[in-house]
C-alpha cells in the first residue's frame, strides 16, 4: 500500500471511523427489512415478525492498557464495570436486557485465580441487572487482557427511544450527577504515580477512604435501570435518549445531530456531587470541566416535553433539567453561571 493511500487511524475520531465502516458495509448489506435501526445508535434494533416487541443488540470491549489498568483496577471491578457499560446502551434505548455473551482473550500473565475474579464481577453484575451470561468464547492474547460483552435485550415497539427524536422546546434532562468518574480516575492515577515514584516493589496501600464515592464512580459505575422502570410505571416515553459514556458535551452533540436540532445547556444546572467538587478543588481545577468532558458516568441523557418532566420529577427525584432543545439554526450553546452564552463548534467535537 502506498503512503498516499495510508490514513493513520489516529487522524480520525471514533465517530468518523464508525461512519467510514458504515459506508463500506452498507454497499454490500443483504436484505435488511427486519433491521429497524443499525449502526448509529446505542443499540441495533431488530424486528421479529408477528411480535410487538423489538430485539436490541449491543456490545462493549475493554482492552488492558486502554480501557483499564490492572495497577489500580481490581479484576472483579473490571468485570462489573464492563457489564454496566454494555447494559447502559440497552437502557439508553428504553429497553431491558435479557442475556449476554462474554468473550475473553487471555495473555499468559493471567492466572486462573485472576480469571475467577473477573467472572465474579461479571456474575455479580449479571445478578444485579437480571441479565444472565449464557455463553461466549476464549482465545489467547499476545499482549494484554481483552474482554468483550455482547448483550441482547428487548423493548416494546411503542416505547423504543432513539437518539433522533428530540423536538424543539423539549427539556434536556440527565440522571444522577456528572464528573464523579473522572474525579475518581484523577485520584487513582495520582496514587499510581506515587507508587511508581516511591518504589513499585513496596507493598503500598493508599488510603482512599476520603475518596470512596468518586473512586466507586470510576471503578464500579451503576447503569440506570431504575429510571427505565420509572418510565414504564408512569407511562412516559422520552423523545430521545443516549447514555453518557464519552462525556456530556460529546453525547449531547450526538443526540442533537441525530435529531437535527440545536440545544442550550445551563451550566449552573448540571448536577455535580460535593465529593467531585472536593477533588477538583484539591487539584485546583475547574469542576465544570469534569462534568462536561470527564466521561464514563453512564448516566442517561434524554429529552421530553415539559408536561412529562413535571410528572417524572414528582415520582423520580434523581433527575435534573439541564437544557432546552432549540431549532437547528441555534446550534449548540451553553449559558454560563455569569449569564454569558458560549457557542460550540459541533464539527470539531465529532
Amino acid at each position: 500500500m502506498s503512503k498516499a493511500a495510508f490514513t493513520p487511524v489516529s487522524d480520525l475520531s471514533r465517530n468518523k471511523v464508525i461512519k467510514h465502516i458504515q459506508a463500506i458495509v452498507s454497499k454490500s448489506e443483504p436484505d435488511m427489512a427486519h433491521i429497524v435501526r443499525g449502526i448509529g445508535d446505542d443499540c441495533a434494533v431488530i424486528r421479529v415478525d408477528g411480535q410487538t416487541y423489538l430485539r436490541l443488540s449491543t456490545s462493549e470491549t475493554y482492552v488492558e492498557g486502554v480501557d483499564f489498568d490492572l495497577t489500580y483496577a481490581p479484576l472483579q471491578h473490571v468485570g462489573y464495570k464492563l457489564v454496566s457499560a454494555a447494559l447502559s446502551d440497552i437502557y439508553a434505548m428504553n429497553g431491558q436486557p435479557e442475556s449476554m455473551l462474554v468473550n475473553i482473550a487471555l495473555p499468559n500473565k493471567i492466572s486462573t485465580e485472576m480469571i475467577n475474579l473477573l467472572f465474579e464481577g461479571i456474575g455479580k453484575a449479571a445478578k444485579v441487572y437480571s441479565c444472565p451470561m449464557v455463553g461466549g468464547d476464549i482465545t489467547a492474547s499476545s499482549s494484554g487482557l481483552v474482554v468483550s460483552i455482547s448483550v441482547n435485550g428487548v423493548v416494546h415497539e411503542d416505547a423504543v427511544t432513539y437518539r433522533s427524536g428530540a423536538a424543539v422546546n423539549d427539556a434536556l434532562c440527565v440522571t444522577g450527577d456528572l464528573g464523579g468518574a473522572f474525579a475518581g480516575l484523577k485520584i487513582l492515577l495520582r496514587e499510581k504515580r506515587y507508587w511508581l515514584d516511591n518504589g513499585a516493589e513496596t507493598n503500598f496501600q493508599p488510603d482512599l477512604s476520603d475518596y470512596e464515592y468518586v473512586v466507586r464512580r470510576q471503578l464500579v459505575p451503576e447503569s440506570r435501570n431504575d429510571i427505565i422502570t420509572a418510565f414504564a410505571e408512569l407511562n412516559i416515553v422520552p423523545t430521545a435518549m443516549i447514555d453518557i459514556s464519552k462525556n456530556l458535551l460529546q453525547d449531547t452533540m450526538q443526540l442533537i445531530n441525530a435529531s437535527g436540532v440545536g440545544v442550550k445547556l445551563y451550566s449552573g444546572a448540571i448536577p455535580i456531587a460535593l465529593e467531585t467538587r472536593a477533588v477538583a478543588d484539591e487539584f485546583e481545577e475547574d469542576v465544570d470541566q469534569y462534568a462536561l468532558q470527564g466521561g464514563e458516568d453512564y448516566e442517561l441523557l434524554f429529552t421530553m416535553p415539559e408536561k412529562d418532566v413535571n410528572i417524572l420529577v414528582e415520582h423520580f427525584k434523581d433527575v435534573v433539567v439541564i437544557g432546552k432543545i432549540l431549532p437547528k439554526s441555534k446550534g449548540m450553546q451553553m449559558q454560563t453561571g455569569s449569564g454569558d452564552t458560549m457557542h460550540f463548534d459541533t464539527s470539531q467535537m465529532e
